[in-house]
């Protein structure tokens, strides 16, 4: 698959509603990066007296500028998945960046609200459990994981709609309605390696959430509060999620499951655990300098297993929909014939 084929074109597309949900996502992008502009210029706004976010000028100059650009590709990507000329983009350049999105947006739109709540039930909020200065003003959290929370409901959904047009025939269906793989020894091997992977993940992110600090480094564990153990108890959901989907999809019981179920399980959990683990990995290359901040052995070997659990899972995925492209009627070329995309160069 080198080119996306175009949407078909019926009388039940809406082009106002992709235009719709591209301008909710463009606009969404705004607040955060109009903030990350203002710190890059020197701004202080947000930023409390005695924050650690003053204490290395050019290491936050670097990161905010890594993150605008991050944020600046959520702009594309919605620009690709509405307009004509995004359909001449191979499927690859496309879909990898989406899994990338998905895998950092995840985390914060199913955490943050899960945080409000524990923060108001411990009493706790986001600030931190050491006594230290808080790095940003609570508002500040509040704009940004509400901007990153409409960009994945938003961008999500549009990647669904152009999905569904695209490549609907691929993950359409049941587990039951699976052929069997002339690859299936190989899927089968790769699927039990990457839930074996899964399980460190896992174990150690269930620890942390179930209040203990092994592994930790002492900054970090005199930080906890219910935000963090929020986080753990997701990051170790995604974990399973991603061993789950795997594991289903590879070895093909019968059942009336519908395929995108696994699918989902797969995408959601592998690119939740490998880019947070590779964005905390970068984080750590940042070095700080006082040792009770800096990720232990454990913590970077967790992070460095997040990493290869998700590159094996989405490989997995690529010879998955290989397989499926290739066994397609003959003389079909998608799921209807090509057309202008609806709503394209609205």
């Amino acid at each position: 698959m080198t080119q996306t084929p175009l949407a078909p074109s019926a009388p039940a597309r809406r082009p106002g509603a992709r235009t719709a949900l591209r301008t909710l996502t463009i606009v969404s992008t705004l607040p955060y990066i109009a903030l990350k502009t203002a710190w890059v210029a020197g701004s202080r706004i947000g930023i409390p007296d005695g924050s650690p976010l003053l204490d290395h000028r050019t290491t936050m100059i670097v990161a905010n500028g890594i993150t605008i650009l991050l944020d600046s590709a959520v702009v594309l990507l919605a620009l690709l998945l509405t307009q004509s000329w995004g359909r001449r983009v191979p499927a690859w350049l496309l879909v990898l960046p989406m899994w990338v999105a998905s895998g950092l947006l995840l985390p914060i739109m199913t955490g943050y609200p899960l945080q409000l709540v524990a923060g108001l039930v411990r009493g706790d909020g986001t600030g931190t459990g050491s006594g230290e200065p808080p790095f940003l003003h609570e508002w500040v959290f509040g704009v940004v994981y509400g901007g990153f929370i409409l960009q994945g409901l938003a961008l999500g959904t549009l990647f669904a709609l152009y999905a569904r047009d695209s490549w609907g025939r691929l993950w359409q269906g049941t587990l039951g309605d699976l052929r069997p793989s002339p690859t299936g020894p190989a899927l089968r091997t790769t699927a039990v390696l990457a839930s074996l992977l899964a399980i460190a993940p896992a174990v150690l992110h269930l620890m942390w959430a179930t209040g203990s600090a092994a592994g930790l480094n002492e900054g970090r564990a005199a930080d906890r509060n219910s935000a963090f153990y929020v986080m753990e108890s997701l990051n170790a959901l995604f974990a399973v999620a991603a061993a789950a989907g795997v594991l289903l999809l590879a070895f093909r019981r019968r059942s009336a499951l519908p395929l995108a179920v696994p699918l989902a399980l797969a995408w959601a959990g592998s690119g939740a655990s490998a880019c947070w683990g590779g964005w905390l990995s970068l984080a750590a290359l940042t070095g700080a300098e006082d040792i009770s901040e800096q990720p232990t052995p454990a913590m970077m070997l967790i992070y460095g297993v997040q990493m290869l659990l998700g590159a094996l899972v989405v490989t997995l995925g690529g010879y998955f929909f290989s397989e499926r492209a290739a066994a397609r009627p003959a003389g079909s070329t998608g799921t209807a014939p090509a057309a202008r995309p609806s709503g394209a160069g609205a």
